[in-house]
């Protein structure tokens, strides 16, 4: 490996924990609007977010997967954080509203929220892109190993 690769690869590790970071503190926030989203009952204006949240994290496993690709080992494995985070959120607000009756799917004014559907197309697209990583990690290995 050329002294130059080995430079490459510092920058990339540090671009992928600055990214870490940033996909941390917008986890936090997204989770923290989607909390009060549904425990509010359709009193907040919906934020939105969920496209943009995506967009980060996907940017972030993505360019975590290049890393590795280019043989860096050391990469860590701190992504699986958000699909945990999301699947564990998602349980608790599902039984919060099956215990609650179902209160937390209607609004004040007996609306029908979208609330949990929202929570639920946003995990499931976080285990997607986990998902789709974990395909990336195997197709990686299959790749290496038939070149051998």
């Amino acid at each position: 490996m050329t002294e130059k690769f080995k430079s490459l690869i510092k920058i990339e590790n540090s671009i992928s924990n600055n990214l870490f970071i940033i996909c941390v503190i917008i986890t936090i926030v997204t989770m923290a609007i989607t909390v009060a989203d549904f425990f509010g009952r359709g009193t907040f204006v919906p934020a939105k977010i969920n496209f943009f949240y995506i967009s980060v994290v996907a940017i972030y496993s993505l360019h975590k997967e290049l890393i590795r690709w280019l043989g860096e080992k050391k990469a860590k494995r701190g992504g699986e954080f958000f699909v945990y985070a999301w699947v564990i959120l998602t349980t608790i607000l599902y039984v919060i509203n099956f215990l609650s009756h179902d209160y937390y799917s209607y609004s004040a004014e007996g609306y029908q929220l979208g609330d949990l559907r929202d929570i639920t197309y946003l995990t499931i697209e976080v285990l997607g892109l986990f998902f789709l990583t974990r395909i990336l990690k195997i197709l990686e290995v299959f790749m290496k190993s038939r070149l051998k």
